[in-house]
């Protein structure tokens, strides 16, 4: 059996156990179109034969920018790490401006793009970098298409030499960098080795939830793969025999959950909390004896313990709540969903309860893109799960807490440094360690809870610390609020700026009649609307000691999104960005 010490090992590994006949599946045209293990790997030598051909050398860099998540990307990905090459993975939401910065920063000689939408931006920018030919997996009309490299690669007598290439790859050979997104400045180029890469899958395989073998285990696949959290759980499905759907896109998954029926998939806090929400909201349209079932099912939820500690009453009460209201939750995700593994950012304890409750067991885990990405993650089985944690670290990686709270990290999953940033690489380790910049603690039974980031922690002028985190977690619990930063690093009060939940607001205003407009300019300068919202954060304080309760707030009509530059690519906020976009409210709150 394949010994797997670097990235192209997963395949062979996958094709000597498991052949799928559905290894990778992408849908085109309204159809589902399947890829056998042996075929990915036939692309995937073909792409690296005419690589070869068209003269890359042993560390050249190939970047690779899709819109979505798709088998090209990985038969692209298995086709250039066999050259001895790395693969740049970019997010395609960044601007124009940062295609050029990666693409020269990486020092990047040919670019494989999804769509129009990346390649008018890398057309923009192109003639200022080193790219010497970009390539589409769609059919673009003035663009090479990527099967040219598989017509390219068709004769095979230069596969001997692809051979050589791939034994002379050693586990310690950088394989990928990944620029992270960012909440501030320039992207940093994260370099990771496939050693970095394999042993973090390889640990981290021990914790995933998949059936027994004999099974087909569909997976469905959404979050950018170009982000490490999904692109390590990809191998880690190859390694573990999975069958891995890639959704048409995030609007699409509860269409392509009921199409495909999966087992198991990644999500990130916020998509659960529009899920929930979405759920809660179809509820106010039932009758009145079935929305008061569905809430008593919803309040039950909200009650779980995990390994049935509320006694046999509350399960038996459970059980029935499942019949009738969960299973139709279930349902509206393809009926057969078992586990979502939560990443990225902290997930509201309520909705763990709620989903597991749901017979969709949460598994939080926590790690950092420098870190290959797992430190830790949840499992249901012996007893390795915790409410309110994200779970006991894995094998072979060991957390250390600093004297100031910090979670050090040390093993064979921390980056090789930052790309071109010996300083700055410098700057956050010690010795072996590495400084995550998260603050957490570690219980008595070894379970890992993050507390806080250590950047976003601030003092006011009191000299009071608030973790800004907390609060923001608690107020997202309300439906008015859709987004929420606190603020108030060095002044004398926490304050929020808000962005409301117009969908929600709108039919809030609809079913109280009340005399407001319903534009979001008009909903945001509405006393009604901030005394409502008022309400709920009065609600929240009441969880908070006196220094850390929000004081005043103001309220945004824009949208916060990927593409206003509010959020990160796994919808995580960009503090200083939003600060700087909405530096007028920020005045009239403290000056």
């Amino acid at each position: 059996m394949t010994e797997i010490t670097r990235l192209f090992d997963f395949p062979y590994y996958q094709l000597e156990k498991y052949n799928l006949d559905a290894a990778l599946v992408t849908k085109k045209n309204g159809e589902w179109i399947k890829t056998s293990t042996k075929e990915y790997l036939d692309k995937a030598n073909a792409v690296s034969r005419a690589l070869l051909k068209m003269g890359i050398k042993k560390d050249d860099k190939i970047a690779l920018i899709s819109s979505t998540n798709r088998t090209e990307w990985n038969i692209m990905d298995i086709g250039i790490l066999q050259t001895g090459a790395q693969n740049i993975p970019i997010y395609p939401t960044i601007s124009a401006e940062d295609y050029e910065y990666v693409l020269n920063h990486s020092e990047s000689i040919y670019c494989f793009v999804s769509d129009e939408g990346v390649l008018e931006k890398v057309r923009k920018v192109q003639a200022n970098t080193k790219v010497k030919e970009v390539f589409s997996f769609n059919h673009i009309k003035g663009c090479k298409h990527y099967s040219e490299l598989f017509e390219l690669g068709k004769d095979t007598s230069n596969q001997k030499e692809v051979e050589a290439r791939k034994d002379a790859v050693l586990p310690t050979d950088l394989a990928t960098i990944i620029y992270t997104s960012g909440t501030t400045g320039k992207p940093k180029g994260v370099m990771l080795s496939h050693n970095n890469l394999t042993s973090n899958a390889l640990d981290a395989s021990h914790r995933l939830p998949l059936l027994d073998n004999n099974d087909e285990n569909r997976v469905l696949s959404f979050l950018p793969i170009c982000h490490v959290f999904e692109r390590v759980l990809i191998y880690i499905y190859q390694y573990a025999g999975a069958s891995i759907y890639f959704a048409e896109g995030i609007d699409k998954i509860g269409e392509n959950a009921k199409e495909i029926k999966p087992h198991l998939m990644s999500v990130v806090p916020r998509l659960l909390e529009k899920v929930y929400d979405k759920i809660i909201d179809k509820a106010e349209d039932l009758s009145p004896i079935k929305k008061a079932l569905f809430f008593w099912a919803v309040k039950l939820g909200e009650q779980w313990e995990p390994y049935e500690a509320n006694g046999a009453w509350y399960e038996f009460k459970l059980k029935i709540a499942n019949k009738l209201i969960f299973s139709k939750w279930r349902e509206a995700l393809g009926g057969e969903l078992k586990t979502m593994v939560s990443g990225s950012a902290a997930l509201q304890v309520r909705l763990s309860r709620v989903f597991t409750a749901a017979k969709m067991q949460v598994m939080q885990g926590y790690g950092l893109t420098e870190t290959s990405p797992v430190v830790s993650v949840e499992m249901y089985r012996d007893n390795h799960f915790r409410l309110g944690t994200v779970g006991k670290p894995i094998k072979n990686v060991e957390v250390k807490i600093a004297e100031d709270g910090e979670l050090l990290i040390k093993g064979p999953n921390v980056m090789m440094g930052y790309y071109k940033d010996s300083e700055k690489t410098k700057s956050v380790m010690s010795g072996d360690f590495f400084h995550t910049g998260d603050k957490g603690e570690i219980d008595a039974d070894g379970f890992l809870k993050i507390t806080g980031r250590k950047k976003e922690m601030f003092k006011t002028s009191g000299g009071k610390y608030v973790i800004p985190t907390l609060l923001e977690n608690e107020l997202k619990q309300s439906r008015f609020i859709e987004q929420v930063m606190v603020i108030g690093e060095g002044e004398k009060m926490p304050a929020a700026i808000i962005q409301p939940n117009f969908e929600f607001i709108k039919e809030w205003i609809a079913f109280k009649k009340k005399n407001i407009g319903t534009t979001n300019e008009e909903i945001v300068a509405s006393d009604i609307i901030k005394e409502r919202i008022q309400q709920e954060l009065d609600e929240c304080n009441q969880h908070f000691g006196k220094w850390e309760q929000i004081k005043r707030f103001e309220l945004t009509p824009e949208i916060w999104s990927i593409d206003s530059g509010h959020l990160t690519p796994t919808l995580k906020m960009k503090r200083s960005v939003i600060k700087s976009i909405h530096q007028n409210l920020y005045d009239k709150i403290y000056r």
